[in-house]
């Protein structure tokens, strides 16, 4: 049954999906806020056991192809930043943690135009603290920023 490598990932992350949801099921519930705070990563959840359902009924080539090293270095470099993401997340705040992240993560893919990547990696994540904080009361980690 899970002779394909893409069954395999998509058991994987479809287990990884319901963990998700019911972690994010346990975050604490705000008064007072129409949209509350589990709102977006059941969301996220939800659209992770969908892409998972259709990678596992997805056809898998037969051909064994190996992953070249520098497309290895770069998925493990961008799981490390993911990782110090999660982890500075609550002390910078959203904004930020997001904008380094984006800004960080263009810049080691291999994007060197600065000047576009800074504007970007800084509206971005403006643009969706404000859409966030503003128009759906959903309440984001400040850090260090007094908003």
């Amino acid at each position: 049954m899970l002779k394909s490598a893409n069954k395999v990932i998509a058991i994987f992350l479809i287990a990884l999906a319901i963990m998700y949801i019911f972690a994010a099921i346990r975050l604490p519930n705000y008064p007072y806020i129409p949209v509350d705070s589990e709102a977006v990563p059941i969301t996220l959840g939800i659209i992770l056991i969908i892409l998972s359902i259709f990678l596992f009924f997805q056809k898998d080539n037969h051909d064994k192809k190996k992953i070249p090293k520098k497309d290895v270095t770069a998925i493990l470099t961008v799981v490390g930043l993911i990782l110090a993401y999660i982890m500075l997340l609550e002390f910078l705040g959203f904004f930020l943690s997001t904008a380094l992240f984006l800004f960080v993560n263009t810049w080691i893919m291999g994007y060197r135009k600065w000047l576009s990547n800074l504007i970007t990696s800084i509206t971005i994540p403006l643009f969706i603290y404000l859409l966030f904080t503003q128009f759906l009361d959903i309440v984001l980690p400040r850090g260090i920023l007094p908003f």
